[in-house]
């Protein structure tokens, strides 16, 4: 049976069934139905619930929880992401899994309330200080919001970092009918846990932390991470492509501009002109293999999103020179629809 729900409750009731026992926020639009719905949900279930006296204290929260092996989660727009860059580079040090989610709004600076895609940059190439990568899930549906939630906990303790869902506005605040599906809540072998601080009565203890001060200590856990991000990179690859093995032009996407381009990818073909479309679920990993394959030559990429330019880069890099890389966007909340990119096609 399914359900009418706005993408923002969605995301919390994913959260919810994953197991999600402490949530820590701030109030920012345009996720603002996030902590409302968490305040009244984790209450009633027995969970925790704190709005935090700013983004700062509730990403450094998350981090506290976490370490406790408290599956924990935070979520904010923008400029609250922003804010939490630093906390976020400190769970990425310490490898402590949480779900981070980002609403995105236009910027930038307090910008605007409307959706946007401006925050791909920050999500993808590491926003805080160091060498570090999260996996970021793009969601395009209220069902995906719901459905990625759930499996960014599972993600997020399987691989010790945090996964951050990066939506935006339109998605946030639109309604559509979601199956909330019994899912089995994922929990890992207790051997995969144990660096959980939890009291170390009868056992050693154990440390978690970030300030690593010992000659060649510290370079040589970027050296571990990397081998965990190359793993990453092997297994997590997720991505939809659609009408892509005739096409003449290829559309790249993510989020809610990857529905538009389905659209228009429709429009198109009824048309008689043969376009497809690749959308990027995961932005990091990123698809750049399944790219690299479909740069045939004659071939010709469209990348759109709302900012001036972001994804953009790694599709140029993961085609490498073998087709042309067009860009069509919108920066600051604009939208764009199936005319813009028909038109746009129409000059390719």
């Amino acid at each position: 049976m399914k359900t009418l729900l706005k993408g923002n409750i969605a995301l919390c009731e994913g959260a919810i069934a994953a197991g999600c026992k402490a949530y820590f926020g701030y109030p920012i639009t345009p996720q603002n139905e996030v902590p409302a719905h968490m305040s009244r949900r984790m209450v009633e279930l027995g969970r925790v619930f704190i709005q935090a006296e700013s983004e700062l204290a509730a990403i450094n929260m998350v981090l506290g929880a976490s370490v406790t092996g408290t599956r924990a989660m935070t979520s904010s727009s923008s400029p609250g992401i922003s804010l939490k860059q630093e906390g976020i580079s400190y769970l990425c040090g310490c490898e402590l899994p949480a779900v981070i989610a980002n609403i995105q709004r236009g910027g930038p600076g307090l910008g605007n309330i409307s959706g946007s895609q401006g925050d791909y940059f920050q999500a993808t190439k590491g926003g805080g200080h160091g060498d570090y990568r999260m996996i970021v899930l793009a969601p395009d549906s209220v069902q995906e919001m719901y459905d990625f939630a759930f499996q960014a906990f599972g993600l997020a303790e399987k691989y010790r970092t945090p996964v951050m869902i990066l939506s935006d506005g339109v998605v946030g605040q639109m309604m559509e009918p979601t199956e909330l599906t019994t899912h089995c809540e994922q929990t890992l072998p207790a051997e995969s846990r144990n660096w959980i601080l939890d009291g170390c009565a009868n056992r050693k203890p154990r440390a978690v932390k970030s300030l690593m001060m010992a000659d060649g200590a510290l370079e040589q856990h970027n050296w571990d991470l990397k081998k965990k991000y190359d793993r990453i990179e092997a297994n997590e690859v997720r991505c939809e492509t659609v009408n892509i093995d005739d096409a003449d032009i290829i559309l790249v996407a993510f989020g809610i501009t990857a529905r538009i381009a389905k659209s228009t990818a429709r429009t198109a073909r009824s048309r008689g002109l043969k376009i497809g479309v690749i959308r990027p679920v995961t932005l990091w990993p990123f698809p750049t293999a399944i790219i690299a394959a479909a740069a045939k030559p004659g071939r010709k990429f469209l990348v759109a999103e709302l900012n001036m330019g972001q994804m953009v880069e790694d599709v140029k890099l993961a085609v490498n020179g073998q087709c042309p890389v067009s860009f069509i966007g919108r920066p600051g909340g604009g939208i764009l629809d199936d005319d813009a990119l028909l038109k746009k096609i129409a000059e390719l």
